[in-house]
């Protein structure tokens, strides 16, 4: 039973989230708002588009964003909950240790490790390819081997690999540093889809929409499998939890309200996106400038790419942000090396993890293509928030006087609709992928039983081997303490 042992949620531990940890809270609402935008918008808007309507949707990738963003609004609704009861850096992997036990918290925030980490290598490489876009707007051509994977036959991913060493040093400034920054360049890729928006449905040919579903309901759907990666971001809101003022109000305001702006401009960049280009021609790292730079507005699109890299930045940040706090929470909870809930002396970040986090985000880019990425990311999303709706259900029966600020509505439908939806979904991922998350899934176990178990502060010390003590020895020892017959 010690696999599920659980964390306590109790008033006074809630009320806990209103005070002082080792991380500073200096998040407002609109941080959190701009951060959760910072998230979702960029990847699946100026990378995952073209990919998931060439290969798999057409334009009927509007309909797949219209599903994904069901799926990820049911979800949101039972992360403001949870976030609400249990402020606390983790987010998900938090949930599922005072909910389910630490076997499935530990699986929760292993898959959350992949889910984070490819999850930027796939950013970083997007980040790339629209900065050697607009390098050849203004008449500059990297060399191919500077710019693909070892996979795709080049030698490194230099642009990936720069913007990576950007932001890990962004990230180890600071929490404030780092929202400032992203307050800045949410503005930037805000404005440039509105622009590319206001450009593009004046060039669209609606004979592109059609046929609207040439792969099938089926390839829609394997689209939304695809794109869900873009709607992770909201869970990046949750892991900011330690760090947010007043975050039993905060954190549900956060999660919805920039899911719901960023459902809405999805839905129409998708639809401009397959009305200016046929969608067999969308098959790019960077489908908005090339659908720009196909219509003729070359300085457009390079302003389109500016905006994108800027996009891209913000999403690149907020991963790596999140992605530190999940090792954070672990280290913290003696699941992972104490090395990683290290803060540094002076700007108060996990300095060691991000360091970490970086390198392997480097390595990623340089080493693997988009798509793979892409899918990797997905299963461990959609893995986590089967668990956290579970957990959820769970609660509202174990524990159900807890204070909530923020209750899920239509229960239990709410949780077990995000459920079905993350499963179905999971069922139209390539095959493929399942096998890699078996695998990484295999090895997380490994780890857990060969470390984690052990060194978690849930474990109950064991108690000190006693030492036989020699026989000779006790003989010794009586002949001084044997008491001497009175005559």
């Amino acid at each position: 039973m010690s696999l599920f042992r659980r964390k306590k949620i109790t008033s006074e531990g809630i009320a806990a989230g209103k005070g002082k940890t080792g991380l500073a809270r200096t998040l407002g609402a609109f941080d959190l708002i701009a951060l959760g935008i910072g998230a979702i918008i960029g990847t699946g808007i100026f990378v995952l588009t073209g990919v998931a309507a060439a290969r798999y949707a057409g334009p009927g990738v509007t309909l797949s964003f219209v599903i994904s963003g069901l799926a990820a609004t049911f979800a949101a609704l039972v992360y403001a909950e949870f976030a609400s009861m249990v402020p606390s850096a983790g987010s998900a992997y938090t949930y599922a240790y005072a909910s389910l036990g630490e076997i499935v918290a530990w699986l929760i925030g292993w898959n959350l490790i992949l889910e984070y980490l490819v999850a930027a290598g796939a950013v970083a490489i997007g980040w790339g390819s629209y900065f050697t876009d607009l390098l050849r707007s203004i008449g500059i051509t990297l060399p191919p081997a500077l710019t693909r994977s070892l996979v795709e036959g080049g030698i490194l991913n230099l642009p990936a690999l720069l913007i990576t060493v950007f932001i890990t040093i962004l990230a180890i400034r600071g929490t404030r540093e780092s929202a400032w920054v992203n307050r800045i360049v949410v503005a930037m890729k805000i404005g440039v889809i509105l622009l590319f928006l206001v450009l593009a449905f004046g060039k669209v040919n609606p004979a592109n929409w059609h046929p609207f579903l040439p792969f099938g309901f089926a390839g829609a759907m394997r689209g939304a499998a695809i794109i869900f990666f873009a709607y992770i971001g909201f869970d990046a809101v949750a892991t900011a939890a330690e760090e947010v003022r007043n975050p039993q109000r905060t954190l549900p305001r956060g999660i919805i309200g920039s899911l719901l702006i960023s459902t809405i401009l999805y839905i129409l960049v998708a639809l401009a996106l397959t009305g200016v280009l046929p969608y067999p021609r969308l098959n790019t790292p960077s489908p908005v400038s090339t659908a720009l730079l196909a219509t003729g507005f070359r300085f457009a699109s390079a302003v389109v790419a500016v905006g994108a890299l800027a996009g891209l930045t913000s999403v690149l940040l907020v991963n790596t942000y999140a992605q530190s706090r999940i090792f954070y929470a672990m280290a913290r909870d003696g699941l992972l090396p104490k090395t990683f809930a290290v803060l540094h002396p002076r700007y108060r970040t996990p300095y060691i993890n991000n360091l970490i986090i970086g390198g392997i985000i480097a390595a990623l880019s340089s080493l693997l293509p988009i798509r793979t990425i892409a899918e990797l990311a997905n299963i461990g999303t959609l893995s986590a928030f089967v668990v956290v709706s579970a957990g959820v259900l769970i609660l509202r029966r174990t524990a159900p006087d807890l204070p909530r600020p923020f209750r899920t509505p239509l229960m239990p439908w709410t949780p077990l609709l995000a459920i079905a939806f993350s499963l179905y979904l999971i069922l139209y991922l390539p095959r493929l992928t399942l096998i890699r998350f078996a695998v990484w899934v295999a090895l997380g176990l490994v780890v857990y039983f060969a470390y984690s178990r052990r060194h978690s502060l849930l474990a109950e010390p064991l108690p000190a081997a006693k030492k036989p003590v020699p026989a000779g020895y006790l003989a010794f020892l009586g002949r001084f303490t044997k008491k001497k017959k009175r005559p």
